[in-house]
């Protein structure tokens, strides 16, 4: 059945009709703040018959033997199914320092079954210039588990990637620079050219003069001079606790596979005269049996399967009448003009990709 009813998923409405103001920290990040990823090939030893036992882990394991003057060559054939070979990966935070820890993530490369009960042998993790950064081992922590036997097995989420918790030390430090030039930068997340310019102001009135919006995405300040190398944080820390007003674009986003529908602060729409049916249809399935007459020699019992299709098309909830709307002022009064015609999240996507293209939406369209 496909009633246009009973698919109400969700619609968010943003009813804010005053802006608040947002820390300048929450809404930017600092030019050259950022993680380096890092990654290393490495094995899992000590599990119990879910490994890969492949040619890769064989000769993975027989390298380790190798650094520990053993000769695996001497000891025949050494394929086994409690290793596994893994990828491990790792963020390098922007200020962490050497014989500091960080968090890992292993995740199987061959037909492992399970990571459970691994232990990670010492992995180089290596930084896109090819350095080693960390080094990691330990034993493996999955976020579910998997048994079985021959006949039935059992498995709660994914158990062929795991984490070790602070299972890798730092050994080389890749410190952040910010500061370029005595300036330092500040990106907002969502590029907008009057919220750079509202930053830059501001700014200003507490460091006088030393702030601009260099773009849209970008508003650079120039450090007092003179200002001493440990004091540059306490300067962005109060830089980063100045509120200001973000601007809100006129955006309306639409999901049509969930029926959900975020409207933005500023949307209007221009005086209109809406009209919008109620369109259902009830699709019913039926299997029948068709049996030969009795005491008959010939013809079998079948399954038939017999569809049902009925559309009803008149007065909903928001009828057929045409409903004129002002202009709206606010997503507020939007909201309630548009829920007085009792329209569900179906009708308003159809509504709303009519009123755009009739150019009495005056906001942006997103349909994903």
């Amino acid at each position: 059945m496909i009633k246009r009813g009973l698919i109400l998923k969700a619609v968010v409405l943003a009813l804010s009709t005053a802006a608040s103001g947002e820390r300048i920290k929450d809404i930017t990040t600092v030019k050259g703040v950022r993680s380096n990823p890092l990654t290393g090939f490495g094995l899992v030893i000590g599990l119990n018959g879910t490994g890969d036992g492949s040619a890769l882990s064989t000769q993975a394991l027989n390298n380790f033997l190798r650094r520990h003057n053993i000769r695996p060559d001497s000891l025949g054939n050494l394929s086994s199914k409690n290793i596994a070979s893994v990828v491990v990966t790792a963020e390098l935070g922007p200020f962490a320092r050497r014989g500091s820890t960080i968090d890992v993530l292993v995740s199987t490369i061959g037909n492992t079954k399970s990571l459970q009960g691994g232990t990670l042998l010492v992995t180089e993790l290596k930084g896109l210039d090819g350095q080693v950064h960390a080094v990691a081992q330990g034993p493996i922590i999955l976020g579910g588990f998997a048994a079985g036997g021959k006949a039935s097995s059992v498995t709660k989420n994914h158990v062929t990637v795991g984490r070790i918790p602070n299972g890798a030390h730092v050994e080389k430090e890749e410190l952040a620079t910010f500061v370029e030039n005595g300036e330092v930068t500040l990106q907002l997340r969502n590029a907008d050219f009057a919220t750079a310019n509202e930053v830059a102001k501001v700014i200003n009135t507490v460091f006088a003069d030393s702030a601009h919006a260099a773009d849209a995405g970008g508003v650079r300040v120039v450090l007092p001079k003179g200002l001493a190398k440990t004091k540059v944080s306490d300067v962005i820390q109060r830089i980063g606790a100045l509120e200001v007003t973000v601007d809100m674009p006129a955006l309306v986003v639409i999901n049509e596979r969930t029926g959900t529908i975020i409207v933005g602060q500023n949307v209007a729409i221009s005086a209109v005269a809406i009209s919008h049916g109620s369109l259902s249809i009830i699709t019913q399935e039926k299997e029948n049996v068709s049996q030969p007459t009795p005491f008959s020699n010939t013809g079998s019992t079948v399954k038939t399967n017999e569809t049902k299709i009925k559309v009803i098309e008149g007065a909903g909830q928001g009828g057929q009448a045409l409903h004129f709307m002002k202009r709206q002022p606010s997503v507020g009064e939007l909201a309630k003009a548009i829920n007085a015609m009792g329209l569900t999240p179906r009708d308003l996507i159809s509504i709303f990709d009519a009123l755009k293209k009739a150019g009495a939406l005056q906001a942006e369209l997103k349909i994903i």
